[in-house]
């Protein structure tokens, strides 16, 4: 039975589900590590649990679950295996935004009608570039990082209108892109986050979206946080898990070598310094669900988040990306040689590596952020992680 604490494992249907997945995504963790995508069951155990719905607006037969219930379903499956939360976390952003804002045609072919929902993964950092033709665009490009396409059946990527300088987000069946399986990485090996490349493949118009949109053409006020807003829950949602698992992994591995002569764990050092990197994690863990608590009040009265709301929903990431290495660290440290090792821990400390290098934690969104909280920028509006002055 794994305790998550309480703010982690109270809440909604979903959640409840995705903690109950834990044993099975830990059990497969090596497997997708080894091999460089999660195991057959556990992509199974997703669908059949509903969790890749998690976002599609309920008109489409999906959760369109709010914020916080979102960061739990995240957490849960982060815990065990930060592989397998990460895979889920960027398939259920581009299958929710694509739910909610494709056009009604692009809709009825990828979602209506279909046995289970459609994974669809991507990238959104590195555009390409899109030429207006008849009925659509010819989209060429070469991106990275697609995480957890090998599941897929269809891409959301980013590319600028050559015409008109717009960013906009094309969804197009993975068949009409080449993929290069070349992941070959320190952590987060099981996302199979592989690059892949097209060369004008037409997109009918229906089939994308402005990149930046707030505005759904389906479901409620969830869809006005915008794929950034998404990508926040996120990525807070997986460090929350991960962290957590960090912590809960070297507090067993202390119990277990405590008594033994001259056990690290039974040092004041160490029981200082767990006591820090607890009081670490929770303090992060709280201005996460604060902030979220506060765009969830918003959302559920079908408003559009203010440029405060977007900087603290971006500086509660950033810090609790920050406080993760920091964790990351101490676990490393007070492991010892366990941490050089094949196994949980070693795979744990590789992933939380990888993760902390993603755009949405990098410093010029902090720096973006104390702008903003300064009254620096007063006129100034988020867009994806810059802080724009109008």
């Amino acid at each position: 039975n794994v305790e998550l604490g309480a703010e982690l494992t109270a809440g909604s249907v979903l959640a409840e589900r995705a903690r109950a997945l834990v044993p099975l995504v830990d059990e497969y963790a090596e497997f997708a590590d080894d091999k460089g995508e999660l195991a057959p069951r556990v992509v199974d155990a997703l669908h059949d649990d509903r969790l890749f719905a998690m976002w599609v607006p309920e008109v489409l037969g999906g959760s369109e679950l709010n914020p916080v219930a979102s960061l739990e379903v995240l957490a849960n499956v982060s815990y065990g295996d930060a592989s397998a939360g990460w895979v889920l976390m960027a398939a259920c952003l581009s299958i929710g935004t694509g739910a909610a804002y494709l056009a009604d045609d692009a809709v009825e072919e990828i979602f209506v009608g279909t046995e289970r929902v459609p994974v669809i993964a991507g990238q959104g950092t590195r555009p390409g570039v899109a030429k207006t033709t008849e009925g659509g665009y010819l989209v060429t490009g070469d991106w990275s990082f697609a995480s957890g396409i090998k599941h897929g059946s269809h891409i959301h990527t980013l590319a600028i209108i050559e015409e008109t300088g717009e960013p906009r987000i094309f969804v197009v069946p993975v068949e009409k892109a080449t993929l290069i399986d070349n992941w070959d990485v320190i952590g987060l090996r099981g996302t199979g986050s592989i690059d892949y490349t097209m060369r004008d493949v037409f997109v009918p118009e229906g089939f994308s979206h402005f990149a930046v949109t707030e505005t759904p053409k389906r479901g409620g006020g969830l869809y006005h946080i915008g794929i950034i807003g998404f990508a926040t829950i996120c990525h807070s949602g997986w460090a929350l898990g991960v962290g957590r698992r960090m912590l809960d992994e070297l507090a067993a591995m202390a119990r277990e070598k405590t008594g033994r002569a001259g056990a690290l764990v039974d040092s004041d050092a160490f029981h200082d310094g767990y006591a820090k990197a607890e009081a670490t994690f929770r303090a992060a863990q709280a201005f996460v669900f604060e902030a979220w608590r506060d765009v969830e009040d918003s959302v559920s009265k079908g408003e559009q988040l203010s440029v405060r709301q977007h900087t603290l929903i971006r500086l509660a990431l950033t810090h609790l990306t920050a406080s993760l290495h920091d964790i990351a660290n101490f676990v490393y440290l007070s492991a010892g040689t366990t941490s050089l090792r094949r196994g949980t821990l070693q795979r744990l400390l590789r992933d939380v590596h990888a993760g902390t290098q993603h755009v949405t934690s990098s410093p010029p969104v902090v720096q973006a952020c104390g702008r903003e909280l300064a009254g620096l920028a007063p006129n100034a509006s988020w867009r994806f992680v810059e802080l724009i002055d109008s």
